[in-house]
């Protein structure tokens, strides 16, 4: 559990409850169903229409890496390519189809496999960056929707400012309704900015900060995987991906 991210909504949510209370506010100011749903749902509705049904599922998907991150072992992961190398060296790769039947990385899997079945360095190398590149930009792209609801929430804040503002014009004879129309319309500016600052960009930008340390983590595999492959000394191995120990 992602207990920083927690930490860092509670903070943000508690500062503006204490803020607006201190000043004289009542919280129950801030409730308006007709603005949730006008910069919620407007907001939501526009990033469906912009993106396909894959990658919009995709990123609701990666939600839960806000709390439930997926987690790397970087010291664990080099001890690995370091017993592989020691093991190719000693007995040839057909040792590694054991290890990655057991393998549930799909990303290590693969290769393995491929090592296994004595696919040509090149093509080797060629297949674990494009295997990469196409992992990070299809999980960026997912990021980058949230980055989309991030942009959209705001404006869609102001148009329901202007719907509220033309509601309460419409009702000038109404005190009443009035005041429920002036509500709306500065509600819905904050739920605007609010949601954009407060959750979709800061969820877009942990999600690529997520994506970041992923890719570091794979490359790694990938650089121990290429030494396997070329036959180098395991602890050669070793030392040169203790580099990656600084992206923990």
């Amino acid at each position: 559990m992602d207990k920083l991210s927690i930490i860092g909504i509670s903070i943000a949510i508690l500062a503006i409850y204490v803020g607006f209370s201190l000043d004289g506010g009542s919280v129950s100011a801030l409730l308006e169903l007709p603005a949730f749903l006008i910069v919620f749902g407007g907001t939501l509705g526009a990033v469906m229409l912009q993106s396909s049904q894959q990658q919009f599922l995709h990123a609701m998907s990666l939600l839960k890496w806000i709390i439930y991150p997926p987690k790397y072992d970087v010291d664990e992961g080099i001890e690995s390519m370091t017993s592989w190398a020691e093991q190719a060296r000693e007995s040839g790769y057909l040792v590694l189809e054991n290890i990655a039947i057991e393998e549930r990385e799909p990303y290590v899997n693969k290769a393995l496999n491929s090592l296994v079945d004595g696919i040509d360095i090149h093509d080797f190398r060629a297949s674990l960056e494009l295997d990469l590149d196409i992992y990070r930009e299809h999980n960026l792209r997912s990021a980058h929707i949230f980055e989309s609801m991030g942009g959209y929430s705001p404006t869609i804040g102001i148009l329901g400012a202007v719907l509220g503002l033309i509601h309460a014009m419409t009702n000038l004879s109404d005190p009443t309704m009035l005041g429920q129309g002036i509500a709306t319309a500065f509600v819905a500016t904050i739920y605007g900015v609010g949601f954009a600052n407060l959750l979709y960009l800061p969820i877009a930008n942990k999600i690529k900060a997520i994506v970041h340390k992923q890719t570091m983590y794979r490359e790694m595999i990938a650089e121990g995987l290429i030494g396997i492959a070329n036959a180098e000394n395991p602890y050669a191995i070793r030392n040169r991906l203790s580099a990656f120990r600084l992206e923990q």
